[in-house]
């Protein structure tokens, strides 16, 4: 591993200036994909910014009602607090399937929402991969994609985003925090990953410097229901082949709001607004539900060995809905 600097400031505004004054510096919160990725020689930070001990540990009531979750709370924390279990099962749901215990423990929100792909041409150095290194080119596309991605790929790169909780996050419609060098700055969650575009290698819209401060979810749907279930290879410590989160409100038998998240299927959380808008005041049905998700996923390019994702996101996502839409809550809240 290359040797590198290390320093814990003490507030926001030090470790905002200590990364922006270091271009080659990155910030250090729970490491459990940063630390892997240095290990594997994908990262080479000069300088590592401690922010896990920042005063950003709170999960707290909004005055509007939502909740605020600090960048710094951990993963098992969040998953277990009583307020979030309750109002946003969706978001334990997804934390609880992501990771074993030990990881929950160390990973924190606003790193687990910046981890990057596990694509094996990414973290395999002897291989070329335009997101590690730019005009490298992309033999994943030829080579080994089963895991990859089916929507908002390029030519340049079939990557996919790891996060199950970034998943959860876009279908409540939560927003981020943000702080740097020219103020605080906040936009939604569904904004923060990027499509692949010719630029690979930026996987976020964040500056150099910006520093996550917060998650802010809104209140919840009145009468909603929400859940997240993942499909992989194993029942545990396994990235999702694909996953999808919903909220559903259904009143009188139509569907009065819905929010659909697809995982593992692109470079970022997939919001499913095609299928969204088709389920407004339509019958909370499965045939309706499987007629939307199609919509969605018309704009799906698998490659040789990943077509099998347009089948199994279809039916997560007919099933998740089902469920939620079953009377006398007979599905997951």
């Amino acid at each position: 591993m290359k040797e590198f600097r290390y320093e814990r400031p003490a507030d926001a505004d030090a470790a905002v200036a200590l990364l922006t004054d270091a271009p080659g510096a990155a910030y250090l919160g729970g490491g459990t994909n940063l630390v892997d990725l240095m290990k594997l020689g994908v990262a080479a930070p000069d300088l590592l910014v401690d922010v896990s001990r920042l005063p950003f540990e709170e999960v707290t009531e909004t005055d509007g009602g939502g909740l605020s979750i600090g960048a710094a709370v951990r993963n098992s924390t969040l998953a277990s607090r009583g307020i979030v279990r309750e109002r946003y099962p969706i978001v334990s749901e997804a934390l609880l399937s992501g990771a074993p215990a030990q990881l929950r423990n160390a990973a924190t929100v606003g790193g687990n929402l910046l981890q990057r792909t596990r694509c094996l041409y990414f973290q395999d150095v002897g291989k070329p991969c335009n997101k590690r290194q730019p005009g490298s080119g992309c033999p994943a596309r030829e080579g080994v994609h089963r895991d990859l991605a089916i929507l908002g790929a390029s030519e340049h790169c079939v990557a996919t985003n790891p996060s199950d909780l970034a998943v959860a996050l876009a279908a409540l419609d939560a927003m981020v925090h943000l702080v740097s060098a020219a103020g605080p700055r906040s936009l939604p969650l569904t904004e923060l990953h990027r499509l692949p575009g010719d630029e690979p290698h930026r996987d976020t819209v964040l500056r150099h410097g910006e520093l996550i401060t917060a998650v802010e979810l809104p209140p919840p749907v009145p009468d909603g229901r929400s859940a997240y279930r993942k499909a992989r290879d194993r029942a545990s410590f396994a990235f999702a082949l694909a996953s999808v989160a919903a909220v559903l409100q259904v009143r009188g038998g139509l569907v009065h709001h819905v929010r659909i998240a697809f995982g593992a299927l692109a470079a970022r959380p997939w919001r499913a607004r095609v299928a969204e808008e088709a389920l407004l005041g339509q019958p909370a049905t499965e045939e309706a539900f499987g007629q939307a998700i199609d919509r969605e996923l018309a704009a799906a390019r698998p490659l040789r060995d990943n077509g099998y994702k347009v089948p199994l996101a279809r039916r997560l996502a007919v099933s998740v809905l089902a469920d939620l839409a079953a009377p006398e809550h007979g599905g997951p809240r």
